[in-house]
């Protein structure tokens, strides 16, 4: 017996009870013991960054990622879905910093102390981490979560070491003075891929054209750009392209030199006074803007070549700094030009810099400019919009700085790196050679050492007396405990002894990458090498990984370098690359637009499993899901509600009398609509699978809508009286079987999209049976293309029908004599469904176009008349709350063609509405209402029949 269905459910509530069951009786435990020992399916968590709440756009990556456990699981393999932690690194440090309203190192250092500090940061990471269980759980995004990996335990931290000490083996890993992306807020590097996560559009900067005055001729000056005035301080060369064509021209009493294609840059037309080639200019001297960058010893402040020097912007002359630009850095290395910092590690200028002491390089830009003017070097300064880094966690703008910092040669692995990504599967495909492979295409040594406190420690020691380096793999290699603390300050404090020299080994300051912790959890979350090394074996690589795009910089890349560094192979057969969740007029959720969704929120209004479909359904993969309530609301509208439609239907009838122990009738012998529907199922099983099988999941989710349309609006549609007032009982029993197994088929096809809706359904189709313990389904050999093709033709035949009825202003309900159709005849049997639906009399094929014969005989407009009696009475037994079995008494007081349609039409009327006495008057305890019916009055009442 199947369970009383509520048709106005509601859904979050009925996500929150399942939730309850599901704990209750262990439902995902079970479904994982059902497939151990089973083939193993791998799939690795991306872990996310506990330092805040979850989000809206968290549902995404985690939607796509649940629907893959899911459906390999029901599909045979085991799947473990370990969930995992990325516990470490600065976004928990900043967000410790505005918990205690600090900013910066210096307070870190001077008034918290790094061991309250790192405590800090590791009490709030445990706090994030139960909101995101609980969010994941309300998403139903199954995962092991008592035994989830974290990355700051002392386990995870040692095989991390292990695998730096691996790359050190390998002389992979290096000590190097370069200029890398840096905030000055955080006070540390960061890495390219880093970068790449963090830049901001349409920044405002300044953009200033200076004059470098010529030492042999002050009234002569070379024109460079800059939009970085802060660097001007630190100039010590002028960089030309020895090859193009320069131009000196008068400017009122001044010469001014610049590249011919920038002319345009002129305040006045010019007037040409020489041409010559940048090589003409190599070695004049020029005078220094400031003194600070002169040199003590050595040779500075002139004019060199350099292969970067571009005209597409600027002079053609480039103002070189080397501290602070990366080709600066190497052209003033191979030139020989002595350099020093004019900034300092907080940004500021030092206090030699005594006209800017002491202030950020962002504060001094206009001060620079304001004295260039006052001493007659600026030419001109403007504003530009142009794209920005910033810091990807704290959002502070980036300056490029040149320091020691630790580095892993991935370029020496370059063709490897491709080579693994190229025999990977990509989803979207293009994701593969472009955005990925451009990466990995410029790809520069991987910059690894943070200059922060609450990270994985960099593992290497050096010598104070001779400069011996070590790097350790392990706790037990520096003489500590398995389960020690090996966070700082801890570990700063350990020191081996030096086997070169005998002396102290302490330490370097800095902490790993956190990109580093994550990109090693294929290892890590087992505890490699130490222990689990044939679960690693077992489970690496991993079959599937899914997250936004923006991973092809972080995590998609530091998996693959990592992998292909240590182990020569991607850590990923396939990968699905998401794009990003923005409102519904594409722009980007901030809560300063006031646009920004509450995850808690949707759940609660619209339920997690409509989100889901909506990021299943709503746009191709790679793209922007415009999310907003509307678009949520139109997804349980036009999916959800009519599912549960065909399912409260189908449940409604089901308890009357279906028995499903009946022996099955023969699906050669089922009505041509079981037959029809039975085979778009098996097509649909067919395609789902096929797609789900190839990493594509938008197609297959939109063909279970397409079929839950069929299923609404077309079989249910055209099959309501083989239920309701059937012809033969055995026909009945064939549309209960197939609207039964229709329903649960659909369920299992739908559990890894919708786990909650495809439950709630199936569990009462099957005595209570999760469809998550269930298997996947497979197509049927019921596939009849020839029943799909003429079905086809009749819907197109039935809308070619509805629009000539419209055109005449001739409701359905009215019967009419006849229509002829185009096209070659119909098989009988689907012809009746044409007829039945255009409710005509006779239905003709082979017209050159369609007519409808629109005459009403009386006998006709009788019939119709019957047929809106009907829909009334049936109106007022919804009003009244009766069941579909109730049979009802009905009175009537009608004139003229009303009461000769309901005297001509009487068993008609009563058949249709199981009305047992049918008689005209107003009789005492009848529930009745005065109405009119195609413009007639009449009086119909009705009760439950005694």
């Amino acid at each position: 017996m199947f369970d009383k269905v509520d048709p106005k459910v509601s859904f979050p509530q009925l996500e929150l009870e399942l939730m309850e069951r599901w704990k209750a009786e262990g439902t995902f435990q079970q479904s994982l013991e059902l497939r151990r020992g089973r083939p193993r399916f791998v799939f690795y968590e991306g872990p996310p960054t506990a330092n805040g709440k979850p989000a809206t756009h968290h549902i995404l990556a985690r939607a796509f990622k649940d629907l893959f456990g899911r459906y390999k699981t029901m599909q045979g393999f085991y799947v473990e879905r370990k969930a995992g932690w990325d516990t470490h690194g600065l976004p928990v440090e900043i967000e410790v910093e505005k918990k205690l309203k600090i900013s910066g190192k210096f307070e870190i250092e001077n008034e918290i102390g790094v061991e309250r500090f790192n405590e800090l940061c590791r009490q709030s990471v445990y706090e994030y981490v139960e909101d995101w269980v609980t969010f994941s759980e309300r998403m139903a995004f199954w995962q092991d979560y008592e035994n989830a990996y974290w990355t700051l335990t002392s386990d995870y931290i040692q095989s991390v070491w292990w695998a730096l000490s691996e790359m050190w083996k390998q002389d992979l890993v290096y000590k190097g003075f370069r200029v890398a992306p840096y905030c000055s807020r955080c006070a540390t590097p960061l890495s390219s891929h880093e970068l790449a996560q963090g830049y901001r559009d349409n920044v405002p900067d300044p953009s200033v054209f200076v004059r470098f005055r010529l030492k042999q001729d002050p009234n002569t000056s070379i024109l460079a750009w800059t939009t970085t005035p802060w660097t001007l301080p630190g100039n010590v060369a002028l960089a030309v392209a020895k090859d193009v064509v320069y131009i000196k021209v008068k400017e009122g009493d001044e010469h001014l030199i610049l590249a011919e294609p920038r002319l345009t840059v002129l305040k006045e037309p010019p007037q040409v006074v020489e041409r010559m080639l940048g090589r003409d200019l190599v070695g004049l001297e020029y005078e220094p803007l400031y003194p600070y960058s002169v040199p003590e010893q050595g040779r500075a402040q002139f004019v060199v070549d350099a292969d970067f020097v571009s005209t597409e912007e600027g002079t053609g002359v480039v103002h070189t700094s080397a501290l602070y630009g990366v080709d600066d850095l190497r052209l003033c290395q191979e030139k020989g030009i002595p350099f020093k910092h004019t900034v300092g590690l907080d940004g500021k200028f030092l206090p030699y810099v005594d006209k800017f002491a002491g202030l950020h390089v962002k504060e001094a830009d206009p001060l620079i400019i304001d004295d260039l003017k006052a001493r007659g070097l600026l030419y001109k300064a403007e504003t530009i919009l142009h794209t920005y880094p910033e810091c990807w966690r704290c959002k502070t703008p980036l300056i490029y700085y040149a320091l020691d910092a630790w580095y892993i040669r991935t370029t020496e692995r370059k063709a490897e790196l491709i080579a693994n990504n190229n025999a990977t599967n990509w989803v979207p495909a293009h994701i593969k050679t472009g955005r990925m492979g451009d990466w990995l295409e410029n790809n520069v040594d991987w910059q690894f050492s943070r200059s922060r406190y609450w990270g994985t420690p960099v593992p290497i020691w050096i010598c104070e007396g001779c400069g011996e380096q070590r790097c350790i793999s392990s706790a037990a290699e520096i003489g500590l405990k398995d389960d020690a603390d090996l966070h700082r300050p801890y570990i700063d404090a350990v020191t081996l002894p030096c086997e070169k020299c005998g002396g102290v080994m302490r330490r370097v300051p800095e902490v790993l990458d956190t990109w580093f912790d994550s990109g090693s959890m294929p290892f890590a979350q087992r505890g490699h090498p130490r222990h689990d090394s044939d679960l690693f074996e077992e489970t690496f690589p991993a079959d599937f990984i899914s997250e936004a795009i923006d991973q092809t910089r972080g995590w998609f890349y530091t998996l693959l370098a990592i992998s292909t560094l240590l182990f020569r192979q991607n850590a990923y057969r396939n990968v699905i690359c998401l794009g990003h969740v923005v409102d519904p007029k594409g722009k980007k959720a901030s809560k300063s637009r006031g646009n920004v969704l509450d995850p808690n929120y949707l759940f609660e209004n619209f339920g997690s499993d409509a989100v889901r479909w909506y990021f299943y359904t709503s746009t191709q993969i790679g793209e922007n899901y415009r999310t907003g309530q509307d678009t949520l609301r139109e997804t349980v509208q036009q999916f959800f509600i009519p599912l549960w439609n065909c399912y409260s239907f189908f449940v409604l009838y089901a308890r009357l009398d279906f028995d499903p122990a009946q022996p099955s009738v023969p699906i050669d012998q089922r009505h041509v609509l079981d037959r029809w529907l039975l085979s778009k199922l098996s097509a649909l099983v067919a395609g789902v699978t096929g797609g789900l099988d190839a990493y594509e999941p938008v197609e297959p989710a939109r063909r279970i809508q397409r079929f839950v349309d069929d299923l609404s609006n077309w079989y249910i549609r055209r099959s309501r009286r083989r239920v309701w007032k059937p012809e033969s009982d055995r026909d009945k029993l064939a549309a209960y079987q197939t609207l039964h197994e229709t329903l649960a088929t659909l369920c299992r096809l739908m559990a890894p999209f919708t786990p909650f809706l495809a439950d709630a359904i199936y569990r009462n189709l099957s005595d209570g049976k999760s469809v998550h313990l269930a298997d996947f389904p497979k197509p049927m050999p019921v596939q009849d293309s020839r029943v799909e093709a003429d079905m086809a033709r009749a819907r197109q035949a039935v809308e070619a029908g509805f629009a000539a009825r419209d055109a005449s202003r001739l409701k359905v309900r009215q019967p009419l004599a006849a229509i002829a159709l185009p096209g070659d005849p119909l098989p009988e049997d689907i012809t009746a469904i044409v007829r039945d639906e255009l409710n005509v009399k006779s239905v003709t094929f082979g017209a050159a176009e369609v007519h409808l014969d629109t005459v009403i005989t009386e006998e006709l407009k009788l019939e119709g008349l019957a047929r809106e009696v009907v829909r009334a009475i049936q109106d007022r037994r919804k009003k009244l709350g009766l069941n579909v079995e109730d049979r009802i008494d009905t009175r009537y007081v009608a004139d003229g063609m009303l009461a000769r349609a309901m005297e001509r039409h009487a068993d008609y009327l009563k058949n249709e509405t199981l009305t047992v006495t049918l008689a005209p008057g107003r009789d005492e305890g009848f529930d009745g209402e005065q109405m009119m019916l195609e413009g007639e009055q009449i009086w119909i009442g009705i009760k439950r029949h005694q």
